[in-house]
């Protein structure tokens, strides 16, 4: 049986990672202005690009792919030969994404198994890669599945942002909304936590709030094995020193493995804006 695996370009899976394990990427879209424009396809819209953006107060927004368009990606892989599909996405509670493969599933012609990772970003990625493994091991469905919601459940995803500003604009601040009040004089730590948003630390400059991402990063990691990744927007001076501390201290729990290091796509820098910094330890 040919198990495909299914994400959203919102997973920040690398390239090469994507092409090694065979993985079909769904784009979201972001709108800046009039124009809107898949996320991750050539002519789409660079990270450098929606920061300007942002800047400069144009306004932006992002939407889901809707069920047709995940179903359209589904029946390309039935067509390909897929028997059945493992389809992982980011939190439902953040986006319409794992509804629109929900009631994609029930309309495809092969088995469609969608997973809500309960996590954003390279989060949802180590879930997404966690099944391909499983897969490549000679998992079945249920294998791949339980793989990568034991990889989401075991993984702890931190950022700081400048401004709680642009989470405020997209409605996805959940939690965190009881920092406004003094967002301007503190730089908050946020947390993912049962897929929604929510603070974690207030810290006052940008240099404690970044080294206590350090901290709790490497709390996060418990001298277990684990993967690691650092995303940024506009900030990769900040992102490759914590990812330069974060290999040296977690050396034995990494194994060998390279920290990730990458700027986010442009529709998670939507909500976050420029000078954004995450940290992703997966267990």
């Amino acid at each position: 049986m040919s198990i495909a695996i299914v994400t959203d370009s919102t997973a920040s899976v690398p390239a090469d990672l994507v092409d090694r394990h065979d993985i079909c990427v769904v784009p979201l879209q972001v709108v800046m202005g009039a124009q809107s424009y898949d996320e991750g396809v050539a002519g789409g819209v660079t990270p450098e690009r929606l920061a300007e953006a942002l800047r400069e107060w144009v306004p932006v927004s992002t939407s889901r792919p809707n069920p047709e368009e995940m179903l359209a990606a589904y029946e390309r892989l039935a067509r390909a030969g897929a028997s059945a599909i493992v389809s992982v996405h980011l939190s439902a509670e953040l986006s319409g994404t794992f509804e629109s493969a929900m009631l994609a599933a029930r309309k495809a012609s092969v088995p469609v198994h969608p997973v809500d990772s309960r996590q954003v970003g390279i989060g949802t990625g180590f879930a997404v890669l966690a099944a391909a493994e499983a897969r490549d091991a000679g998992a079945d469905v249920d294998g791949m599945v339980a793989a990568a919601r034991s990889r989401a459940d075991a993984t702890t995803s931190l950022f700081y942002v400048d401004t709680l500003e642009y989470l405020r604009r997209g409605g996805r601040i959940g939690a965190a909304a009881a920092l406004l009040g003094s967002a301007l004089a503190v730089k908050p730590i946020l947390e993912v936590e049962d897929g929604r948003i929510g603070p974690r630390e207030r810290v006052r400059t940008a240099a404690k709030a970044l080294a206590r991402l350090e901290e709790l990063a490497v709390e996060a990691a418990a001298d277990s094995p684990v993967r690691v990744a650092v995303a940024h927007l506009a900030s990769p001076e900040r992102a490759v020193q914590l990812a330069e501390h974060l290999t040296t201290r977690l050396a034995d729990g990494l194994e060998g493995r390279a920290v990730l290091v990458g700027e986010i796509g442009a529709v998670l820098g939507a909500h976050v804006g420029p000078g954004m910094v995450a940290v992703c330890i997966a267990r």
